[in-house]
């Protein structure tokens, strides 16, 4: 007698054997009563079908790898389309920042060479060595950059003065002047010693001209501008003009103390009064009250 019971995939029968009789002797081995018999299962046996979750996983993995693919063939496709115009341009920068470095290094090399002529050049006039100077002053003069060179033209002009030349000084201040590229306190500078080295002979009209933009409280140059546009003025005839001037210098306590005292001077002698404290002007000094203008 067989009883079947299936378990899992396979099929377990169960057999009970006959009992033993005159046909059937029994063998001589204690046989169990029943046997189990184990059998593979019908092949026309359906397969239990997968998790839903492996399914799901399977098509995430076959989702990340066709984003995958398809991320790597658009960058493949950028590089082919942008990279040759990107590693120009990675190029030309790269080769526009060498070349500026090496602009910048020439040009510190190059202003440490002419700041080092400009000393030179310094040292041998204070030393009276005036025409040992000439050569590195006249290198300046031609190649150096604008504060270098305009610097050069003063000191070759202060070298002329020096030498007894204040016709060709005063044509080297006035070129000096003259100069656009120049730095302005340079520019200034050198209009007033053309002034001075010239004022004896220049127009009093054409002094006054040149002057009057340097003569105006707060400038660097407004007392020694001031001094001689004051005596322009009274070339002119127009003392009412220059006393108030002479004045205005005398209380500017930015000016030095002799050209003060000149100053206030000469404001007396025009008949102006420029003397504010009788005791500071007594002990040398000068109060500070703002100062005019020059007209």
């Amino acid at each position: 007698m067989t009883t079947p019971l299936i378990q899992g995939a396979f099929t377990i029968i169960a057999v009970e054997k006959a009992r033993p009789s005159a046909k059937h002797p029994a063998d001589f081995l204690n046989v169990p009563k029943a046997a189990i018999l184990v059998l593979r299962p019908h092949s026309n046996r359906t397969n239990t079908p997968a998790p839903k979750a492996a399914a799901d996983a399977q098509n995430d993995g076959f989702l990340r790898e066709v984003d995958e693919a398809l991320r790597e063939q658009e960058m493949l496709s950028a590089i082919r389309r942008y990279g040759i115009p990107v590693g120009i341009a990675i190029f030309a920068a790269l080769l526009a920042l060498a070349g500026y470095l090496w602009w910048e290094h020439t040009r510190k090399v190059a202003e440490g060479e002419r700041g080092e002529q400009l000393t030179i050049a310094l040292d041998r006039v204070e030393a009276g060595q005036l025409d040992a100077a000439k050569a590195p002053l006249a290198a300046l003069a031609d190649k150096g950059d604008d504060a270098s060179k305009t610097a050069a033209q003063l000191l070759q002009a202060g070298i002329l003065v020096e030498q007894g030349k204040p016709a060709e000084a005063q044509k080297a201040f006035a070129a000096v002047a003259a100069d656009a590229t120049a730095p302005q306190p340079y520019r200034d500078l050198a209009t007033l010693r053309e002034v001075a080295l010239g004022f004896d002979a220049m127009p009093a009209d054409q002094a006054v001209a040149k002057l009057k933009p340097l003569a105006v409280p707060g400038k660097p140059f407004f007392g020694s501008a001031g001094e001689l546009l004051g005596a322009a003025y009274i070339k002119q005839g127009r003392n009412e003009l220059a006393g108030p001037l002479f004045a205005a210098i005398s209380r500017d306590k930015t000016v030095p103390v002799s050209l003060q005292r000149r100053a206030r001077q000469m404001a007396g002698l025009l008949g102006v009064d420029a003397i504010d404290d009788v005791n500071e002007a007594a002990n040398g000094g000068a109060n500070g009250a703002p100062a005019p203008a020059a007209q």
